[in-house]
């Protein structure tokens, strides 16, 4: 394999915590101290081992955790009161509300109710919005740590034509909007794309966003193409259960010019970015706070 062609995932990540870790211990300084409050509703497993490895990174990185583990059963107005009381507390600068909810709990209800100054999901209609008009807000973080990847592997972004394979308002759309905003011709494909083989083929960049397991092959990309693989798929073969994208690495590999590994490319940047906008977060709301005092103000920026 050629290592040469990987883009390192947990390297970058590494770098981005580290950023975050030297900032928290600048806002502590002048008594800023960054705080996520992650919600788990249910028990299910994926989401568990989730949220322990976000609570990891928060720890290692310096911001106060805080955890709030709810029965299946919880009402929904149950759910949206802990929201309500956690926009209200000044000591929480970040909400994450851990997803899938129980089907009883309306989703986009529940995420709506979340502050937009505190979403760090980046999934309020507000941010959302924002992001589309090209607005300095919180932007999800799987795409945000996309294009970190894709401006350390490829530099200036400006001019090339990205595809982005899939269309979700986690992953795709916000994707889309990021690629635009560095400049990039961008085309969407998905269900309803005629020829979609033959749009990817155009590509300079690829990302693979879709949730089926080794759908695009070499076939698919452009020689020297630059993809970035956010599938996570769990698939039974050789008697045993791995993980694999969205691409089938084997196969491109050959044919790309850098590629994400599936595990250990996306995956960590996901989580990195989340410590990311919990302490951008911070730092918005500590100049809302400090209005009477401009000289703290300046000491925080």
């Amino acid at each position: 394999m050629s290592t040469s062609k990987l883009i390192d995932g947990k390297a970058a990540s590494a770098r981005v915590l580290k950023q975050v870790r030297d900032e928290v211990a600048r806002l502590s300084a002048d008594g800023v101290f960054p705080a996520l409050a992650v919600i788990l509703v249910g028990q299910d497993p994926a989401s568990q081992v989730y949220v322990r490895n976000k609570i990891l990174r928060a720890e290692e990185a310096g911001i106060k955790s805080l955890e709030y583990r709810l029965s299946a059963e919880t009402s929904q107005g149950e759910l949206l009161q802990l929201i309500a009381d956690l926009n209200a507390d000044n000591a929480v600068n970040g909400i994450l509300l851990q997803l899938p909810l129980p089907e009883h709990i309306e989703e986009a209800r529940a995420l709506q109710a979340i502050a937009p100054g505190k979403d760090v999901d980046g999934f309020h209609s507000e941010n959302v919005g924002g992001l589309s008009q090209g607005r300095d807000v919180l932007t999800p973080c799987t795409p945000s740590g996309c294009m970190q990847l894709l401006e350390e592997a490829c530099g200036d972004l400006s001019g090339k034509h990205a595809v982005v394979i899939g269309r979700s308002n986690i992953v795709g759309k916000p994707m889309a909007a990021l690629l635009l905003r560095a400049h990039c011709s961008v085309t969407v494909v998905h269900s309803r794309s005629v020829d979609a083989k033959a749009l990817c083929r155009q590509a300079d960049i690829v990302v693979a966003a879709v949730g089926r397991p080794r759908m695009i092959d070499a076939s698919w990309l452009k020689p020297g193409a630059v993809v970035i693989d956010v599938g996570i798929n769990r698939i039974e073969e050789d008697g045993r259960s791995k993980l694999v994208g969205d691409v089938d690495f084997n196969s491109a590999l050959p044919q790309v010019s850098a590629i994400t590994p599936v595990p250990g490319g996306v995956g960590p940047m996901t989580i990195a970015f989340l410590m990311k906008n919990t302490v951008t977060a911070a730092v918005q709301q500590a100049h809302a706070q400090c209005v009477s005092s401009e000289a703290a103000c300046l000491s925080i920026s």
